[in-house]
């Protein structure tokens, strides 16, 4: 009358049970071997960087490569869509005439059923999917371009690979990351290049098909011998011409100004067992007569015979009965017990929006598997306070094991505020409870360095000095007794950082393709994109914005009256209409500059009106567009509005 199950989720999540499930599930995945076997499944990766053109010819030639039909299909693009509203939106009709292309370009001999897709910019996207008992994660990337910038992409690969995370099925579980998948497919046009090589040279040894020679010159093997990149990732034989850079649709090599030296920038690369490489190759004949399509780039292909762990359906009861009963005498026998490697952490000048950790190695000393929580203490709505966080807050631990818990200390524009001032202290109590056991205490101190950011406009204006220069005590004094000298029209924070940008980029010219979201961020280079995001960041962070929350609700009522907007502003407090008014001249100033930075009203109104404008509680779609409307009528100068030079504080 039990069913068997081979998804040992769906058994394990049967009511009867209960609390033990996460003992089950260490002890099952400890003897998988007992209730699986090996079966093969081909599986067929490609690559394309299409250059954001449609597709005009079939993809027969790319994807019905194989003899016969795999069993799987992973398709990987980049550049499907380069519009602006794919960057703003994130979203392109390109797709569906893509997915039609892929449909009809399959292999004609076997039928197949759609599973996923993700869109994104650049960086990566990724799915992961359980295929009986093996856990696969496929990741698509396009990493940062140009041949100088290998260690950029490496750390492009860093902070996929950090910041990828899947909610996993049990959400008392912490979330997943790509490294904790049986099986880890990455595609995509990764932009590693040949490097120390002249293009002629590379040409000729390519007309030789020497591609041993060649690829000792590849940047990326070179990152993967030294261990620096895709570490435990395996690459098959590349015995096939570089895919980039092609005049568009022609197989012949970059003939632009910049002559781009010939490159393997698509690949295909697993990690995990059981896994054979049955070809690696590209696809030349993808282009046109009429040169119109094609991208720069040749689609590539990868066909892997993986071996899936498939369970056993009689072995996994017999295996999941005997662990049962295991279980059962250990908890008549033993209460779980840990030890900590240390109780008492400190954490040294902190600073606004900079990390910092330190790990507490917890032990499980006992003769039980045990789990662990992070609890709240008696009437508090958390754990931890907002600016720390312990990472597992939660787990499992086998006996014998050991577990790192990363304690954590960010501090943001929610919980800088009171910092700065000095109501707050970095001090706090976690207890760490075991289910059925004792509570372990870990107390966390710290010092925090005031900060500009997050403190308030009123209190900038006041302070001559840096403020993490002066003590709390002289901040106090200053702000409760203010001097006999008038405090400053603005915060020199902001003057410092907008007469920078005045002097050095209101000319720049903006990066394309990349999101609207950044554009100010990404309209400069070297310290100007420094400075440009702090002062982003800047605003973002005060704890009341430049126009107050008690105005927000007017400002949205007369967003289509440009007279009564303007009323509204001249009954700012002064500090806060002057920063406007300065922060505004200064993106007219921007504007006077379109033709060379390519900022409009369209642009530029988005990005800065949800920070000068926020609302005190969650946007909806209407606010947001009422928000950018009255915002945009001090983006049109008026003949009343001063020069930025006239708006210099003293």
């Amino acid at each position: 009358s039990q069913p068997i199950l081979s998804n040992k989720s769906q058994m394990l999540g049967m009511p009867q049970y209960g609390l033990r499930d996460n003992l089950i599930k260490c002890e099952l995945l400890k003897n998988e071997d007992a209730y699986t076997y090996i079966k093969n499944y081909s599986f067929f990766l490609g690559t394309y960087n299409v250059n954001g053109k449609n597709p005009k010819e079939s993809l027969s030639p790319w994807l019905a490569s194989t003899t016969t039909p795999p069993d799987f299909y992973l398709v990987a693009f980049q550049e499907l869509d380069l519009s602006k509203e794919a960057f703003l939106f994130n979203d392109t009709p390109k797709e569906p005439e893509w997915m039609l292309a892929v449909y009809k370009g399959l292999h004609p001999d076997a039928k197949y059923a759609f599973v996923r897709t993700s869109s994104g910019n650049k960086g990566a996207v990724a799915i992961r999917f359980q295929f009986h008992n093996s856990d696969i994660c496929v990741v698509n990337s396009h990493l940062a371009a140009h041949t100088e910038e290998f260690e950029r992409r490496n750390q492009d690969f860093k902070d996929i690979c950090r910041r990828m995370q899947f909610s996993p099925d049990d959400l008392t579980l912490p979330p997943l990351t790509i490294m904790k998948h049986n099986v880890v497919l990455w595609l995509g046009d990764l932009n590693y290049r040949i490097s120390d090589l002249e293009v002629d040279h590379v040409k000729d040894l390519i007309a030789k098909k020497d591609f041993e020679s060649l690829y000792n010159h590849d940047q990326l093997k070179r990152q993967m011998d030294e261990e620096v990149v895709f570490v435990g990732f395996t690459e098959g034989e590349i015995d096939f011409q570089p895919t980039y850079k092609y005049d568009t649709g022609s197989d012949q090599w970059d003939t632009s100004e910049k002559c781009r030296v010939p490159a393997w920038c698509d690949r295909i690369l697993w990690r995990g067992k059981n896994i054979k490489q049955l070809h690696y190759q590209s696809h030349m004949t993808l282009k046109t007569s009429d040169h119109i399509w094609t991208s720069d780039h040749k689609p590539v292909s990868s066909l892997l015979e993986i071996g899936i762990k498939v369970v056993n359906e009689e072995s996994y009861k017999r295996t999941f009965e005997e662990i049962v009963r295991h279980i059962d005498r250990l908890e008549n026998d033993c209460i779980p017990s840990v030890s900590l490697s240390q109780r008492e952490f400190h954490f040294q000048d902190v600073k606004f929006m900079q990390h910092q950790a330190k790990t507490v190695t917890v032990y499980n000393d006992g003769q039980v598997p045990c789990q662990f929580e992070f609890i709240p203490k008696l009437d508090e709505p958390s754990y931890c306070k907002p600016w720390l966080a312990a990472n597992p807050a939660k787990g499992f631990l086998a006996q014998g094991a050991s577990v790192d818990i990363d304690l954590e200390v960010f501090v943001n524009r929610s919980t800088a505020p009171e910092l700065n001032s000095g109501q707050q202290q970095l001090e706090d109590i976690l207890v760490l409870h075991l289910d059925r056991g004792k509570d372990y205490f870990i107390s966390v101190t710290g010092n925090y360095l005031p900060s500009c950011f997050g403190s308030s406009l009123s209190t900038l204006c006041l302070l001559r000095e840096p403020i993490q220069d002066m003590p709390l005590e002289t901040i106090r004094d200053q702000v409760s007794n203010p001097e006999t000298d008038k405090p400053q029209e603005i915060p020199k924070e902001i003057w410092m950082m907008v007469d920078h940008l005045f002097r050095n980029a209101k000319k720049q010219v903006r990066t394309s393709g990349l999101p609207f979201s950044h554009v100010l961020l990404s309209l400069l280079a070297g310290s100007n994109h420094s400075v440009s995001e702090a002062l982003l960041l800047f605003l973002d962070a005060l704890p009341e914005p430049v126009i107050p929350f008690s105005f927000y609700l007017q400002c949205l009522e007369c967003c289509s009256d440009s007279s009564q907007c303007r009323q509204i502003i001249s009954m700012l407090p002064q500090c806060h209409k002057n920063v406007f008014n300065y922060l505004t001249a200064f993106l007219q100033e921007l504007l006077k500059y379109s033709a060379h930075n390519r900022l409009d009203v369209n642009i530029l109104a988005p990005i800065f009106a949800g920070i000068l404008l926020r609302s005190p509680t969650k946007q909806d779609s209407t606010e947001k567009r009422k928000v950018k409307e009255f915002f945009q009528h001090f983006l049109v100068q008026m003949p009343s509005d001063r020069d930025i030079h006239d708006k210099i504080p003293e």
